[in-house]
């Protein structure tokens, strides 16, 4: 059985993944195993900025956002050399098994650990809901509420002066949270990477509907699909319509994770510190059809997560 472990936060941070290390942290003491936290991700790791960890220290912070241990890019582990240093450091202080709590890049990592001899495990935890084999990721959740909450703030002063409102959000190569926020909000038009979209198409609809008594529209744009400013410009050129654009930037990462994320990271969390001490290694937690299931790490990067169709559908039939 292993005796000491670690747990670390890589790439960008999502809402709940303090309370995915809280869990780790308290499921391991709880079995006997000693926890180290390690700082600022794979940086942390190749620095060796690594701290035991007690119940205590992870006391306050499940209702917290961010990562308390923080994440912070690293050139040097895209080495071998960078690698093998991290994992000397890790060797040095006795680490036998590591939790990472990631997106895709931070899952790529932890596989190239797990095949230099580390006993590796994988959360997903990402905003972009990108990861595959899973059907939610740490924060997905709270990111798209908190786009619920601008839209239907956007609504107010949009219905007031009769405009039409492009948000940005975010999604480079991910539509989810355009997508499920601009159902949830019930947005006129939804552009995502995933699904070509045809703006005249859109402008045309646009200028209809208000014709016909549509007082407003909000236009939610992933964005990977586009540029809202730009969006926004064209709307105004072809259709003469009153627009404003939001682009709402990085307060989606933030702010107190939703009952859901709290619940799937601690799960999740209590999942990968009994895995690793069963002498499991290279696989991802994730949440599947109403379960934990186990993911390959492998096939969780080497497979893309795709929209669901129906979703773009229904999104686009109850806008009408």
């Amino acid at each position: 059985m292993l005796k000491r472990i670690a747990v670390m936060t890589s790439g960008g941070d999502s809402p709940g993944m303090n309370a995915a290390i809280r869990a780790v942290v308290r499921v391991a003491i709880h079995e006997g195993v000693e926890v180290w936290g390690i700082y600022n991700g794979y940086s942390g790791m190749y620095e060796d900025q690594m701290v035991k960890l007690d119940s205590r220290s992870v006391g306050d912070i499940l209702q917290r956002g961010g990562t308390f241990l923080g994440t912070a890019r690293c050139e040097h582990f895209r080495t071998v050399e960078g690698r093998q240093k991290a994992v000397d450091n890790l060797k040095s202080h006795g680490i036998e098994g590591l939790v990472v709590i990631g997106g895709d890049g931070s899952m790529t990592g932890a596989q190239l650990l797990s095949e230099m001899g580390i006993a590796v495990i994988g959360l997903p935890g990402t905003i972009d809901n990108d990861i595959w084999g899973t059907d939610y990721t740490i924060g997905f959740d709270t990111a798209s509420n908190t786009v619920v909450d601008a839209i239907n703030k956007l609504r107010d002063t949009a219905s007031s002066h009769g405009r039409v409102i492009v948000l940005e959000v975010m999604g480079r190569n991910s539509g989810w949270i355009a997508m499920t926020a601009g159902l949830a909000g019930g947005a006129e038009h939804i552009l995502i990477p995933e699904m070509s979209v045809n703006l005249d198409e859109i402008c045309e609809e646009l200028t209809h509907s208000h014709a016909s008594g549509k007082k407003y529209s909000v236009v939610v744009v992933a964005e990977g699909a586009g540029s809202a400013v730009e969006i926004g410009k064209k709307i105004v050129a072809v259709t003469g319509l009153d627009t404003r654009v939001s682009v709402l930037g990085h307060i989606q990462r933030g702010g107190s994770p939703s009952v859901f994320d709290r619940i799937l990271a601690s799960t999740l969390g209590e999942h990968a510190v009994l895995a690793l001490i069963a002498g499991l290694s290279n696989v991802m937690f994730g949440f599947r059809n109403g379960g934990v299931v186990t993911i390959d790490l492998a096939d969780a990067i080497r497979h893309k997560r795709t929209i669901d169709p129906s979703m773009f559908r229904l999104a686009n039939l109850l806008a009408k």
